[in-house]
């Protein structure tokens, strides 16, 4: 048995975007059984916020909806991930930008947006950080909308 197929949600500081589509991500392969296939983390082109849990907006925004986010932790991207996850999720153009010239394979990045079935034209997930609930509330909205096409994506490949 080959390990499963393991994603990495990126985003800037990694305690706002990347921690939902982690949380919402790991979710939907556990209500689908899909454990053994697909594993999932999250992590941020920057180191800012190292160690500490996710935003106290995320988290609010995870625990209305009814996923638990408190054991996340930030961390930075690393080498091995750029070199070895099977899948880089930007949550943005810039965080694709820094994960290519990282080195990472082209063909193993992908923006969260192309998986929005409500297809914005933004094709950045808009970071919350600075903005209120409102603003993560529905920035979650889209994470689920997309982690959800991304899953059935995933779950199809042979």
């Amino acid at each position: 048995m080959s390990a499963p197929f393991h994603v990495n949600f990126v985003c800037t500081g990694n305690i706002c975007r990347s921690p939902m589509a982690e949380a919402v991500f790991l979710r939907l392969v556990a209500d689908a059984g899909l454990g053994e296939r697909f594993t999932a983390s999250s992590s941020g082109t920057e180191g800012w916020h190292t160690g500490r849990p996710a935003d106290p907006r995320t988290l609010a925004a995870l625990a209305a909806r009814g996923f638990d986010g408190s054991a996340h932790r930030a961390s930075q991207v690393s080498d091995a991930e750029i070199a070895h996850d099977d899948l880089l999720v930007a949550l943005a153009r810039t965080h694709r930008d820094a994960l290519l010239a990282r080195g990472a394979d082209p063909a193993r990045v992908v923006l969260f947006t192309d998986f929005d079935p409500a297809e914005p034209a933004d094709p950045d997930v808009f970071d919350p950080y600075f903005d209120d609930q409102a603003a993560f509330d529905a920035v979650l909205a889209q994470v689920e909308r997309g982690a959800a096409r991304l899953l059935a994506e995933l779950r199809d490949r042979p």
